[in-house]
């Protein structure tokens, strides 16, 4: 891909504008799942309840077959999305705008499209990102729009340098304390019908893409900073959110998620890990 810059990006960039829809219904198994998952103590959702923000990420995953599926459990490239020949991908972050809620009970329709392909070089040798946008509907019409960024690389080589860290923020106003075990990572890779290895299978994550254990889920880590939000502000109404991963985290270390007010209607939310350094930034702006 290095000798091929300009022939790659062209060939990738034939993605953009691809299309894609999807349906579901957001069912109060799930929901009330994930509530235990996250370790809380909701009462058990009714129809019409509205869910909470994030949560829609259980809903639209593809359920391919078995013979389908890449060796690193994620389904095989190509299709929807445009087919990078980098063995590592990331959910590298996202921009959320919420128009009203969804509920409980409410049929649901996704539509997405390639809204760009990027070829860059870095350290480690070529990126690729790619643009997914969504917009979701319900029976009131437009619900929410979300674009998230996915980014590929290759392993880095052995002894490689690694990207420098960002020290975290230390002027919290509220944070939680969460040491993600593998139990947890399960639970958000069965509510999400997320197959990749890296999140719970600890011989394909070390032995295989050379993490040293199991990889947290960026979105989960997203959902949680929400989460920390929602137990601070229960009443508050979110119209955005952005976030963007910087460090992986990965399970056994202690992660502390972070905020604070960031001026009048908004919020400053980030994730510390055991080394305090930075791993997710997010803002989120409230009605």
């Amino acid at each position: 891909m290095d000798d091929r810059p300009d022939a790659d990006l062209a060939r990738l960039r034939d993605w953009i504008g691809r299309t894609e829809t999807r349906g579901d219904e957001v069912g109060a198994s799930a929901v009330a799942a994930m509530a235990a998952a996250l370790d809380r103590d909701d009462p058990a959702p009714l129809p019409g309840s509205a869910l909470p923000p994030l949560w829609h990420w259980m809903f639209f995953n593809p359920a391919e077959p078995q013979h389908r599926l890449g060796p690193d459990g994620h389904p095989l490239r190509g299709g929807f999305l445009p087919p990078v020949p980098l063995p590592r991908r990331m959910w590298a972050g996202g921009r959320l705008s919420f128009h009203h809620p969804l509920r409980v009970g409410d049929e649901l329709t996704r539509r997405s499209h390639i809204a760009d392909v990027a070829v860059k070089h870095g350290r480690s040798g070529p990126l690729v990102f790619v643009t997914v946008r969504h917009e979701i509907t319900n029976a009131q019409g437009l619900a929410l729009t979300e674009e998230h960024d996915i980014v590929y690389r290759e392993a880095p080589a052995p002894g490689a340098p690694a990207v420098p860290p960002q020290a975290a923020p230390r002027d919290e106003a509220c944070a939680r304390r969460l040491l993600p075990d593998p139990v947890l990572l399960f639970r958000y890779s069965a509510l999400t019908f997320n197959g990749h290895r890296i999140h719970y299978d600890r011989p394909y994550a070390t032995g295989v893409e050379g993490y040293p254990g199991l990889v947290v889920h960026g979105p989960l880590i997203a959902t949680l900073l929400l989460d920390l939000l929602r137990r601070e502000r229960p009443d508050a109404v979110l119209r955005r959110f952005e976030f963007a991963a910087r460090r992986p985290v990965f399970d056994q270390q202690p992660l502390e998620l972070c905020g604070r007010p960031d001026g009048a209607g908004a919020w400053r939310l980030w994730a510390r890990d055991h080394d305090g350094w930075l791993a997710m930034q997010a803002r989120a702006e409230l009605g």
